[in-house]
Order: C-alpha cells, then structure tokens, then sequence
C-alpha cells in the first residue's frame, strides 16, 4: 500500500461520498464548499459509460455549479411525438427546449467541479459496507466504509451516491415500489442521417403500460431507448427492436448497446440511517413518469452533502439524527412533492396513453406545460399547483383511472414516412407558452 494511502488510512473524513455520478458529485462538492475534508470514492474509472438519455432539462441546469459549461452535443428545439409509431406529430418551438449530452463527459465535468472545491478523489474503490457499529468503528461519531480488499475509511458522516444498486441503499434500508428496465443503444450515422435529426428528439409513447422510447441526437450519432416496467424483458427488448426498425436504422452498427434498472422509492422509504444519508439513484429518487433522474440527482445530492456536513458536525447521536430528519424533510418537502405528481401522472399515462399524446399534440397549454417544464420555469408539480384546470383534469383522470386506453385502435393512422416518422403537415408553430 503505498504512503498516500496509509495515510488515509488514519484519517477520519468529515464525510465520505460513495459514488462519483451526479449526485455523489453534487454532494462531494456542496460538502467541500463548506470548508470540510471530502472523500469522493469510486468504484470505476472515470470517464465511465452510464445507460441514460443525456438529457438536460431546466431543473438540471439550474442544479449545475456556478460557471458549470455543459458538454452538450445537440440543442433540441423540436419534439416529434408518437403513439407506438404511429399519429406522428412534430411540436416546435423558437427557443431551446432541452440539451443534450454524453453523460461520460458530463459526470466528469461534475466531478472536476467538486474537485476544485476541494473533495479528494479515489477511483477504483468498491465500496463493500459501512458499518456505524463493531470493531472496526473507533467511536459513536464515526462510520467505516469498508472496500472491497478490506480497506476500511472513516467518516463523520457517509452519503451513498452508489446507484440504483446501490450497497449504501441497502444498508439504509431503501424500499422501492417501482422498477423499470431501460434498453439503449447509441447508434453512430453518416452525416445525411445526422441532418435529419439535428435539432429534433423523438418520444414514442410505447406498446406497453407505461413504456416509452426516444431518439436523442448527438452530432454523429443517436441515442435510441425505450423503457418499460420490470417483468417482461423480452417484451421491452422486441419493442426496443422495433422501433430501431421503424426509424430506418436497423442497418446501422450502434457502437454500445446496454441496459438498466430504475428503482422509484416508496413514499416512506428511508433516506438515512444514523449518520448516512442516500441520494440520487441510491434513494430511488427520480421523476416516476418520465424516470429523470440527473435532475433529481443534482438536487438530492446537494441537500446530502449539505446536511451531511451538520452531521458530521454533531457531537452525540440525538443531534445526528436531528439533521438527518431535517434532510429528509427537506427532499419531501421538494422533490417528494414532484414525485408525488409523477406517480399520478404515470398511473394516467399506464392507463390512457392516447389520452396524454392526443393532449401533447393537439391542446396547446399541454405543449406550452411540456415546454415551460423542460425548460425549467416550472415543473408538473408547480403547474398542478397552480393551475386549477390542471389539477381538476387530474383528479378527474384520477377517478377515472381504470379504464384501460387503446393506444393502438384500427383509426390510428401512420404518418408519412421519414427519420421518425415525422410528420410533414404537423404544426410547426410556437404555441403559447412556449
């Protein structure tokens, strides 16, 4: 082991992050901003590829740290919407909806950001436990986070960061009551083909309860997914294959195919446990309709290393416990509150999905909500909140809920053909809102 190490070895951190993507980034930072000795450990080596969309709406960039210069690859302004291939519609708008980017890129900017602030970090440690009680804990105010090969680091305070996967996640005793599957390829084209989608992404609201898929362009390549609910693997795999063959790019090579899963908190999951906390991914924190989850991350994990740091600053386990019930106020009272809508949404959505294309593409305040929520000036929440209509409609929906939609009814004509399907007659106007 070298000296460096050894020296870890006797240090107690203020507070040790376990995973370096956006959140444990985010909270590595915040920590570090205030002063205190940050460990941001992870089990990769960075850049790593991470099965994600890349998109950067609003609430992301609004997350971001200050003078933060996004890696973006496409500046989308248009959005084609289909239901399972077909009532192709492309809705625009004059300003920028959302960016894109290459979340290998982007994670690593994330962590350059809390290294400048002054978070230490070690790549190539998997992290096996944490254990806040035992021999190999020296006092009540500590907590080791032991690695892989045995290595055990000290903390005053841990935040797991770890992913939907996450060991940090079960050690808190995280429950989910949603997990879905993701499929993805990025998929390189020849520049003709990259044209025709500059500017441009594409949802499909899909075949099966809940699913969707989207086309996301990145310069010289797509970024081509679909999700769906947990359980039926070769079914969302077919659905992936087919909308590759619907858009005309079975015949490309993608350089990378992957998978993930994506787990969605009970609404009294835990969010701590002594003196750790979880967030992101590791919290089974993101938005449960569309399954977003950088933002989510961004602002979990900023809260975490927040109040990870008042943690880390209690002398006895009343006070600790104190400050992680404030943190976990703080994500209810926020994020918790979004999530709430979005289980409602995506419950409405699972139930009549050409009741939510129809209302994207044909009334105008839901493409303006869409617009004004991408890009940040409000959420679906905040629109809920303030917007009696939309709150009546909800709860009508709400009521009316179990009445199965048929997305794929005989009278669903298939747009002209073209990269998407795109629609050549579709409103290209900005409509209000937008």
């Amino acid at each position: 082991m070298s000296s460096e190490n050894e020296a870890e070895d006797r240090t107690v951190w203020d507070v040790v992050v376990v995973g370096a993507g956006p959140g444990g980034a985010s909270a590595a930072r915040a920590a570090a901003e205030a002063g205190r000795r940050v460990l941001l450990l992870e089990k990769a080596e960075l850049p790593r590829y991470k099965t994600c969309g890349g998109g950067i709406i609003g609430p992301t960039r609004d997350a971001l740290p200050p003078g933060f210069e996004l890696p973006l690859r496409d500046r989308v302004h248009a959005v084609t919407f289909s239901l399972n291939g077909r009532l192709n519609r492309t809705r625009r708008s004059k300003r920028m909806l959302f960016g894109l980017v290459n979340r290998p890129e982007f994670d690593e900017r994330l962590v350059e950001a809390a290294v400048k602030a002054g978070a230490r970090l070690r790549t190539g440690a998997a992290v096996s436990r944490v254990e806040q009680h035992g021999p190999a804990v020296p006092d009540r105010r500590t907590v080791a986070v032991v690695l892989a090969g045995g290595e055990t680091v000290l903390a005053r305070a841990v935040v797991g960061a770890d992913g939907s996967a996450s060991r940090i996640g079960a050690h808190v005793g995280v429950r989910v009551d949603h997990v879905d599957l993701g499929l993805e390829s990025e998929i390189p084209v020849p520049p003709e083909v990259a044209g025709d989608w500059r500017g441009r992404a594409l949802i499909d609201w899909g075949p099966l309860p809940g699913s969707y898929g989207w086309v996301f362009p990145k310069g010289d390549s797509l970024t081509v997914g679909v999700i769906a609910a947990r359980g039926d693997g070769a079914a969302t795999k077919r659905y992936l294959e087919d909308f590759v063959g619907r858009l005309g790019l079975s015949g490309f090579e993608p350089s990378i195919s992957s998978g993930h899963l994506t787990r969605c908190r009970t609404d009294d999951s835990p969010l701590s446990r002594g003196r750790v906390l979880v967030c992101g991914d590791a919290a089974g924190l993101l938005e449960p309709w569309t399954r977003e989850g950088i933002s989510f991350a961004l602002r979990s994990g900023r809260l975490a290393g927040q109040w990870a740091v008042r943690i880390a600053e209690a002398g006895d386990a009343v006070d600790a416990r104190r400050q992680a019930l404030n943190y976990t106020f703080a994500i209810k009272s926020g994020l918790g509150v979004e999530m709430g809508v979005g289980r409602r949404m995506l419950a409405t959505f699972a139930q009549r999905p050409r009741l939510v294309h129809t209302a994207l593409v044909g009334f105008r305040p839901a493409w303006g909500a869409f617009a004004q929520i991408t890009r940040g000036s409000t959420t679906l929440a905040g629109i809920v909140r303030t917007h009696p209509l939309a709150r009546k409609a909800l709860s009508a929906l709400d009521r009316r809920g179990d009445g199965p939609d048929a997305p794929d009814s005989a009278d669903g004509r298939r747009g002209p053909d073209g990269p998407g399907g795109q629609d050549a007659s579709a409103g290209s106007g900005e409509s209000a809102g937008s």
